[in-house]
């Protein structure tokens, strides 16, 4: 492991880092979906494995030819080391929530993670909140609830799936920005397929039952081996976009771009499977949505003041709203 010095950080260039998070969020609800197809008869650990294999072949040659240093710093070691934890158990609960809810719903509720994501930076990391963005983010979680009312009524407890996905993706966005502007996009997916594997690859020695059973390997015919190489590469090369727009763009910037993928993923689960969010649900993903952009309104309504007013923005304890 080297221990050269950090790379010079990336100016900010934000059409570039908008115009990569919209990648995003058009390959990441196509890449869902081809789990959700597969996930009926390809073991879960199977499809988080192939996932990390096209990670490694895309990108270990890549970072080899450009010379990046997948851990330029211990600091990123382990860093690195904990987002591949984080998006491997992330990975794993949203394929599973998958399997039972409509892909469009389990997006919706997923996106809880900004409201978390704010909250974490108040408990956490000691951030003031003002009461206009907590509101927010009430108001925000009612729509969630709203979207997972439905679902639990009909498949009860696992339909809270995608509520630890937005935790986890919290967290991993969090470590996912620490190391971003350190690491070249390329070097830090090779990373996390290097770090990734060696969590991965041992659980093929536990035999759990199911149906399929989860932590296996199967033979596949070819049409399922062709999805699975797309549900590989669409996954791999959606979290490069992801990680190069946070290199290039203020996460504020990026934020509202991210809602695009509720109405991608709708647009994808009807025309794959034929679903659609009943009103309770697409009443709670309209509330959801205006909750989120409401609070980032407020955060760039804040940066801006802090901005303009330098001493102000010094003082402690100054409230935000």
């Amino acid at each position: 492991m080297s221990t050269t010095a950090v790379p010079t950080h990336a100016a900010d260039r934000p059409l570039l880092g908008i115009a990569l998070m919209l990648g995003f969020c058009t390959v990441i609800p196509f890449s869902d979906a081809l789990a959700k197809l597969l996930g009926a008869t390809v073991p879960l650990l199977q499809l988080i494995l192939v996932r990390y294999v096209a990670q490694a072949v895309l990108f270990w040659p890549a970072a080899a030819m450009t010379g990046a240093r997948l851990f330029p710093t211990p600091r990123v070691f382990r860093l690195t080391i904990l987002r591949s934890v984080l998006q491997v158990c992330g990975i794993g609960m949203m394929f599973t929530a998958l399997r039972i809810l409509p892909l469009a719903d389990a997006v919706a509720i997923a996106f809880v993670m900004p409201f978390i994501m704010l909250l974490l930076g108040h408990f956490v990391a000691g951030e003031e909140v003002g009461p206009r963005r907590l509101a927010a983010c009430a108001v925000g979680f009612c729509g969630t609830l709203m979207v997972v009312q439905p679902s639990f009524a009909e498949v009860g407890a696992p339909a809270l799936l995608p509520l630890g996905v937005a935790l986890i993706f919290a967290l991993f966005m969090l470590v996912t920005r620490a190391v971003a502007r350190d690491v070249s996009p390329v070097a830090l997916q090779a990373g996390s397929a290097l770090t990734g594997l060696p969590i991965l690859l041992p659980l093929l020695l536990l035999d759990l039952p199911g149906d399929p059973p989860p932590l296996a390997w199967i033979a596949v015919d070819g049409q399922t081996a062709a999805l699975l190489v797309a549900l590989g590469i669409s996954g791999a090369v959606g979290h490069l976009l992801m990680t190069a727009s946070l290199r290039f763009a203020p996460s504020a910037t990026l934020a509202p771009m991210q809602y695009l993928e509720i109405p991608m993923a709708t647009l994808i689960g009807w025309l794959i499977f034929r679903e659609l969010p009943d009103g309770l649900a697409a009443a709670g993903i309209v509330l959801t949505i205006a909750a989120g952009l409401y609070i980032i309104a407020r955060e760039r309504a804040v940066s801006r003041a802090a901005s303009r007013s330098p001493t102000a923005a010094a003082a402690p304890g100054r409230p935000a709203r």
